[in-house]
């Protein structure tokens, strides 16, 4: 009997993909980069060893970010009600503030940089006033004419907005996701354009290697685990940068 399941990665092999360099990102950035100047000189050894395992920990961690926008784009197709998926984002996005700044920034509070689930929310507001034009009818000549200028409007109005608002990754994080969400159609496309678009990441392109084996299956789900793994991750983080550097 032949399995029904696809060959290739599912959603869920994905998103543990993404979570687990994530972590090892948050790892560097909350305990390795303070560990290292908090060691005195004379332990030379491991001060040396922080030193080097440092950048390739965050390289690591470049691999997270493309994964989850092409995550973001598949979820918005598929999904029965983006209306929810935003506000589920909106609500993850401020219980994970906090938790972001104690753990990267050593305080309670940054104006200046906000969350990537802000930069997830903004891009999934764009698809969903992109699709609305798409599939909106309008009863004049020039239809397609206008619904292109709407559409190009709202997706200038997402990078301005996650520039001003200094969300993680920023103007050029929306922009991603626009790219993949124009690219949805076609996974080639998806990969060599999404691939050039972060390309400003040196590790960056390598997300679309585990993209491209995507078999369009969502896999075995762990939804709430995978939206409070963010936050929870970044709670312990804080706390043991704390002990520390205490």
């Amino acid at each position: 009997m032949k399995s029904s399941v696809k060959p290739g990665l599912s959603g869920s092999t994905l998103k543990w993909i993404a979570i687990t360099t994530m972590m090892i990102d948050h790892t560097a950035a909350a305990l390795i980069r303070p560990l290292r100047m908090k060691l005195p000189d004379t332990m030379y050894d491991l001060k040396f060893f922080l030193n080097e395992i440092y950048p390739h920990m965050r390289n690591i961690g470049r691999i997270a970010f493309p994964v989850f926008c092409f995550l973001l784009v598949e979820g918005f197709i598929h999904t029965k009600n983006a209306a929810r998926y935003a506000w589920r984002l909106f609500l993850f996005a401020l219980i994970s503030e906090l938790p972001f700044d104690f753990a990267l920034r050593a305080t309670l509070y940054s104006p200046r940089h906000q969350n990537v689930y802000f930069t997830l929310l903004i891009g999934l507001l764009v698809m969903m006033g992109i699709d609305y034009f798409e599939n909106k009818p309008v009863d004049c000549p020039w239809k397609n004419c206008v619904c292109f200028i709407f559409q190009s409007l709202i997706a200038i109005a997402g990078l301005f907005l996650a520039k001003n608002l200094y969300t993680d990754y920023g103007f050029k994080g929306v922009f991603l996701i626009e790219v993949l969400f124009f690219c949805r159609h076609s996974r080639l496309q998806q990969t060599i354009l999404g691939a050039i678009t972060i390309s400003w990441e040196a590790t960056g392109p390598l997300a679309f290697i585990p993209v491209w084996f995507y078999n369009g299956e969502r896999g075995r789900q762990h939804k709430y685990f995978f939206y409070w793994f963010y936050p929870v991750h970044l709670v312990i983080l804080g706390f043991l940068r704390l002990w520390i550097t205490s």
